[in-house]
């Protein structure tokens, strides 16, 4: 079936808006540390992390835009049916979870979306499972790297500076927080921004614009990148009141761990092309330095509805998608 220039602009127009949704639930795992220890106004921060977002496009190559364009399901059994309802359904779930202040995964919202509107169609041997499997299992691996992480990294910081005075440990990692906020962000992007490149490229696959075998259009890079940054410098002010205050208390340092433990975890996964969770990530490593201060410091019902909304990400996305999809059908 071909698919008119129209339907291809409407569908990548819808794409952007996600990814534009994807910088504003997500711009809370940029600034949330920062901005709850203080060190930058809400305004700046998300300047901060817009710039730094953006600047990942320099900095990663698309192996998580691989994945996600062509490693999850069977390229050719995508339509502009399929695309349609996997963005309609990782969007609805994201305006649903930022409505309720929840820190979900946009990155999972997409996977889910993409499968469900895919077996709509052409039932589970659309599949591809050894893409699948990666985003899955790091549900579990992203929060708990970034525990181990953000844990370890002030253990190892708390023995640096055992003679340190606090205030002096305060005002050097004021400073170092500019730093740790800079190199989460550019992880953020350099992972999120690439998931809607993924499915815009998908996309145009199935218009017979470009092949797998083909780079990925620039100007699909470009587009994406620029309009993560700016969701996040507009900021979704309910799920930073989550991640940042909510589940425990934060100094500088705190921050600092949290931010460098994610960061590090981030890095490590796009280099390997796998589309993990930000949200996962950041909420492990903040949980990780409260843990170390003492386990009473973490607000665990606060986590533990964060771990029960991850856990629904998927299948409420696919689901939504899996209708999108057959709505998709008759109006599109």
């Amino acid at each position: 079936m071909s698919i008119s220039f129209e339907v291809v602009l409407f569908l990548v127009l819808l794409a952007l808006a996600f990814d534009f949704m994807n910088g504003f639930h997500d711009a809370a795992n940029s600034i949330a540390t920062i901005v709850s220890t203080r060190v930058l106004k809400p305004h700046w921060a998300v300047i901060w992390a817009a710039f730094f977002n953006f600047a990942a496009l320099y900095v990663f190559e698309l192996h998580v835009a691989s994945t996600v364009g062509k490693g999850i399901v069977d390229t050719a059994i995508v339509d502009h049916h399929v695309v349609f309802g996997a963005l309609t359904g990782a969007f609805s779930w994201n305006v649903i979870t930022w409505y309720y202040g929840i820190p979900s995964s946009s990155s999972h919202a997409l996977v889910g979306g993409i499968v469900g509107a895919a077996v709509a169609k052409a039932g589970s041997s659309a599949l591809i499972a050894s893409g699948l499997v990666k985003p899955v299992i790091f549900i579990v691996l992203s929060p708990l790297l970034g525990f181990l992480l953000g844990s370890s990294l002030l253990l190892l910081v708390s023995w640096i500076c055992v003679r340190t005075t606090p205030a002096r440990v305060d005002k050097w990692f004021r400073r170092l927080q500019f730093i740790s906020a800079s190199f989460y962000s550019l992880g953020h992007g350099g992972n999120d921004a690439q998931k809607t490149v993924g499915i815009i490229w998908m996309l145009l696959i199935a218009a017979g614009l470009s092949t797998p075998e083909e780079h990925i259009p620039y100007w699909v890079v470009i587009a994406c990148y620029v309009t993560i940054a700016l969701g996040t410098l507009f900021g979704g002010w309910r799920i930073v009141k989550t991640m940042g205050q909510r589940i425990t208390k934060l100094k500088p340092v705190d921050g600092f761990c949290a931010e460098t433990g994610g960061g590090i975890t981030l890095f490590t996964t796009a280099a390997l092309g796998i589309p993990v969770s930000t949200t996962h990530t950041i909420t492990g490593a903040i949980v990780g330095v409260g843990a170390v201060h003492n386990a009473s410091a973490v607000r665990w019902g606060v986590a533990g509805n964060i771990v029960i909304a991850w856990i629904l990400t998927i299948p409420c996305s696919a689901f939504i998608a899996g209708l999108a999809w057959w709505l998709g059908k008759h109006i599109l």
